[in-house]
This record gives structure tokens, C-alpha cells and sequence, in this order.
């Protein structure tokens, strides 16, 4: 009996040993200057391989069902798909000149590019990879956002320091609203209720109301023994329940983590150099955050708001994309 007992934990014990790889996720990491994307275990906290790609990777994305990444390149002009279990390039999205960020459509049918050189936002058709609209806004976007329910999308424009909120349902723009210089990064919040925006240089963050179409509160930002000019607001990520906000400060060296309801900054989490962008795992429990200057990805335990590890990747790390599935 015993015997049995025994074979039956060792059989028990393989196969959770097997299951385990597939409960991981895995992050994709673009290295601007590096033009490859580091691949990593969410579960072992390593990077696997690391993938050549086109000239000056920067804003990646996953498609509604993680099968394919999506990849602006910069200097070539164009988006590459790559396939995410051969992680080979497996087609391109026509992007326009100079694509920086993309954002995908919740129901999986649409990429949203800021194409920064020529002022506009391009939509494309992922199914048929044709541009199916583009939209004039300010000057040099930047950040995309797409709203939970699809019913909105925004871009953010450097020069202009505006965010663009666009009514996708009749293709209007319906608002340019003026926030602090050089808006980098929107937003919005797990239930659609707000919409915030990073300004880069204002060094504050903007809290909208995409409703009343106007900034309800305004989030600043002190880190003790730096000067203003070093606090520099990019990346911004929630947690699914919208309880915490978190915000990478650039050259600050600091993810900031915010509350979600009261808006005051509850710690700032020490990390590598430049911190440019953010990722959750879809469990809640880790975010990885990429530093530019530093060449590596921190990783912050969520629930003890703490930084784990540190892991090396390629030349100036820059967007991150994580699986859901």
C-alpha cells in the first residue's frame, strides 16, 4: 500500500513538474538599439533567446491572442509581426514613416500607430494588413491609447502638448486637450472612467475624465535628492483592478506607485537606469519595467511593492509585451 502510495505522489509530483512551463508567461522586451527583442520566463526570470528584428525597435504589443507580437520599427519604416512560438517574422503592417507606439483594437481587428514624422494616426486592418483610415493630429505623436470598450482612442502630441481623444464610431475628433509639455504615454483605466497622460518635461501627470472631456486632477511627483528637471513621467500601467497606477520616471531611476482612488503617490521603487516602460503579468504579481540606459529589466514584486531582480537584456531596452494567455 505504501508502495502505491508512493508511485502515485512520484506520478503526481512528474506531472506537475511538466505542466508547470505552460502556467508561465512570457515578456517581450524591444532593444532600441540593440534591434533585436529579448525574450523571457515570467517563472524562472530569465531571458530564453534573443531575436534579431528590423532597424530601431521601440512599441510592441501582442495580438488579442498572443499568436503574434507586433513591433514598430522606427528606421524602416514599417511594423513587423513575428510569430510568437517560432519567433520568426512572419509579415509586416504598413505603419507609415517613423512608428513609435501601437496600440491593438480589444477586440483584436485593429492596430492603432502614432506616426510621429508626419502628424497622423494610422489605423490598420490586422486580418487583411491594409491602412483602413489615418487621422491628422498634433505635432510629433507619440502615445496611443485605446479606450476598454473600443469607443475610444487617443493620441498624445509632443510639440503640441496635447491629448487627442478621437470618437472612433464616427471618426471625429472630439476633443484636443492641453496638458503639461511633452505628453509621451496615455492611459486609460481598467473601467474606461479616466484617462491619464504623461508629460514628459511638465513632469506631471494628467487625470481626464474622457466623458466631460476635461483633466479632473493633476499628479505630481517628489523624489528626495533629485532635482525637477530629473523627474521625467513615461510609462504608465494598472493593476486590472484599478487599485494602483504605477509610472516610470525616466532618468529618476524610480517607478512611482500611485493610488488609484486618492491619487497620491504611495512609494517610488528604486530601479535601473532611465526607465522608460511598464508590464503586469495578467495574475497582477509582477511588473517588469525596462531601463534604457542601464540595459536591463527590474522586476517588482506587486503584492510587497519591492524590486526582485534584475535581468539583463539587450541595447537600450524600451517597450515590453506580455502574454495573457
Amino acid at each position: 500500500m505504501q508502495a502505491r502510495l508512493t508511485l502515485r505522489a512520484f506520478a503526481l509530483a512528474a506531472v506537475s513538474l511538466y505542466a508547470w512551463p505552460s502556467l508561465a508567461n512570457t515578456a517581450f522586451v524591444s532593444n532600441e538599439k540593440g534591434n533585436s527583442i529579448s525574450v523571457i520566463d515570467t517563472a524562472t526570470l530569465e531571458v530564453r533567446k534573443t531575436v534579431k528584428v528590423g532597424q530601431r525597435p521601440r512599441g510592441i504589443a501582442l495580438s488579442k491572442d498572443d499568436s503574434e507580437l507586433f513591433v514598430c520599427l522606427g528606421d524602416d519604416d514599417t511594423i513587423q509581426i513575428i510569430d510568437t512560438k517560432t519567433m520568426t517574422v512572419v509579415g509586416e503592417l504598413p505603419s507609415g514613416p517613423d512608428p513609435e507606439q501601437l496600440r491593438v483594437s480589444p477586440d483584436g481587428t485593429l492596430v492603432f500607430v502614432a506616426n510621429e514624422n508626419d502628424a497622423l494616426l494610422t489605423a490598420i486592418d490586422v486580418k487583411t494588413r491594409q491602412v483602413v483610415t489615418q487621422f491628422p493630429v498634433g505635432v510629433e505623436p507619440e502615445g496611443v491609447a485605446v479606450s476598454p470598450d473600443g469607443a475610444m482612442v487617443v493620441t498624445t502630441s509632443e510639440t503640441t502638448s496635447m491629448a487627442h481623444l478621437i470618437d472612433w464610431g464616427t471618426k471625429t475628433i472630439v476633443a484636443n486637450i492641453l496638458v503639461p509639455p511633452r505628453p509621451r504615454f496615455a492611459e486609460f483605466t481598467p473601467d474606461g472612467s479616466e484617462l491619464w497622460v504623461s508629460s514628459e518635461v511638465g513632469g506631471k501627470i494628467s487625470v481626464i475624465d474622457p466623458v466631460k472631456k476635461a483633466i479632473t486632477q493633476t499628479i505630481g511627483f517628489d523624489v528626495p535628492g533629485l532635482r525637477k528637471e530629473q523627474i521625467q513621467p513615461v510609462g504608465i500601467r494598472f493593476t486590472s483592478d484599478g487599485k494602483l497606477g504605477f509610472v516610470a520616471l525616466g532618468p529618476a531611476n524610480r517607478v512611482a506607485v500611485i493610488d488609484g482612488k486618492t491619487k497620491a503617490v504611495l512609494k517610488y521603487l528604486l530601479v535601473g537606469q532611465r526607465v522608460w516602460h511598464l508590464a503586469l503579468t495578467p495574475d497582477d504579481k509582477l511588473l517588469f519595467a525596462t531601463n534604457g540606459v542601464s540595459n536591463d529589466v527590474s522586476v517588482i514584486d506587486v503584492g510587497a511593492l519591492k524590486v526582485l531582480k534584475s535581468i539583463a537584456v539587450g541595447s537600450y531596452p524600451w517597450g515590453v509585451a506580455i502574454t495573457r494567455q
